[in-house]
């Protein structure tokens, strides 16, 4: 049973930064790629940023790119969101996701999704 576990989440002030980890258990191999969406209260669920683990080949939403970095360790099985010069408009609950791949999905269809974990950022 793969389960993945969101940290990092917090309250920060408009301009600071903080750090998602995203931990992968119940497996001893990769994932074809995973990813980041947030949620904000009253809004659907939306793309943040996706890294393909075999290449490290990263795709970040516009609202995103240039703020927020993507990343992985492998050996770890462990996701990364690095979100710097965080916005209030970034408020929201973010979720990891990940794919094993074999098969055509859809944008945002994945075959595991974490909890989420809150980022809160105050103006």
């Amino acid at each position: 049973q793969v389960q993945l576990l969101e940290s990092g989440g917090g309250l920060v002030q408009a301009g600071g930064s903080l750090r998602l980890s995203c931990a992968a258990s119940g497996r001893t191999f990769g994932f074809y790629d995973m990813a980041w969406f947030r949620q904000a209260p009253g809004k659907e669920r939306e793309f943040v940023a996706r890294m393909e683990w075999s290449g490290g080949t990263t795709y970040y939403a516009d609202s995103v790119k240039g703020r927020f970095t993507i990343s992985r360790d492998s050996a770890k099985n462990t996701q990364y969101l690095q979100m710097n010069n965080l916005k209030p408009e970034d408020t929201a609950v973010y979720y990891c996701a990940a794919r094993n791949g074999g098969r055509a999905y859809g944008f945002a269809e994945f075959d595991y999704w974490g909890q989420g974990t809150q980022v809160t950022v105050s103006s």
